[in-house]
């Protein structure tokens, strides 16, 4: 069974819907297995608690 875990910044559940379904697919089309075997674990992380190139910009979580 196919688990993926995505770490983000939070998003709006519409677009992680569409992105579980579009892994799901990739998944079926690839490795040939049963839709409901792909299971998909989104983690948000708020910009405060994330750091890239060694600071925390909450501000701009790009």
């Amino acid at each position: 069974m196919p688990i993926v875990t995505i770490q983000q910044f939070p998003r709006d559940l519409t677009q992680k819907r569409e992105l579980a379904k579009r892994i799901t697919e990739a998944f079926v089309e690839a490795y040939s297995v049963d839709p409901q075997s792909v299971q998909v674990f989104f983690q948000e992380v708020e910009a405060e608690n994330w750091s890239k190139g060694g600071t925390i910009n909450s501000s701009n979580p790009s």
